[in-house]
């Protein structure tokens, strides 16, 4: 009986193995396709690893941003994808999306909406539902912490105003900034931001908290209540 083999990356000639090419060039120097590669491992009876991961980016429209909002169902769609494979690079677009969300809080000073842009579109600006965060600041304006208050579907979230409030007593931050965002790329508010927005800036403002600003992510773009003056 014919045993088939997939075509693991160490069967591959030695000048095609990312692998090799990440020890003698290092890894910046890897396309797309070879990043991918070495994170699914092996291929299939008639694909390389590469080969399938170049699949992979052609089905997602050779965008890695794309390719982030891939969910496992859709993934495994793929001929080649397995669940195994499929959570892998979930995983690794996961762990993409925290290091590019980090900085050093204490160090960043919230000058404008586009600082929390900045802060906020590496952890938001891929997802295919909605997150609502926290931004604790100090009396200088410098990042406290942040904090997801909530996760919910593509049309919205649900929101607790106290869990916002106890979250900014327990961090001693003067001022906070809440925002979330649109996976359908509308930026505009919905009603229920408005109303949110309203009800968690006159709560703030009785235990001497000011709500700066409520920023709207979709995609590259960003609605912001405080420059559009509509939190006075």
């Amino acid at each position: 009986m014919k045993t088939y083999h997939s075509h693991a990356l160490t069967t591959w000639a030695v000048e095609e193995r990312p692998r090799e090419k990440v020890m003698a060039n290092g890894v910046q120097y890897l396309s797309d396709s070879e990043l991918l590669a070495i994170l699914l491992g092996s291929g299939t009876r008639n694909q390389t690893a590469v080969e399938l991961a170049r699949t992979i980016l052609q089905v997602s429209g050779n965008s890695l941003q794309t390719l982030g909002r891939q969910s496992i169902r859709e993934l495994v769609r793929i001929k080649g994808v397995g669940p195994a494979k499929a959570i892998i690079l979930l995983a690794a677009m996961e762990l993409g999306r925290r290091r590019a969300g980090m900085h050093p809080a204490e160090k960043i000073p919230v000058k404008s909406s586009k600082t929390v842009f900045n802060l906020f579109h590496p952890l938001l600006g891929d997802l295919d539902h909605e997150e609502f965060w926290l931004l604790m600041l100090n009396r200088a304006n410098r990042v406290l912490g942040r904090y997801k208050v909530s996760q919910g579907g593509l049309s919205g979230t649900v929101i607790d105003t106290r869990i916002i409030l106890k979250k900014a007593l327990d961090n001693l931050a003067s001022s906070i900034i809440v925002c979330h965002n649109h996976p359908s790329g509308n930026m505009q508010p919905s009603d229920a931001d408005v109303k949110i927005t309203g009800k968690l800036k006159k709560a703030a403002e009785m235990l001497e908290i000011k709500l700066l600003d409520h920023v709207i992510i979709a995609d590259k773009s960003y609605f912001s209540f405080a420059d559009e003056g509509l939190i006075s």
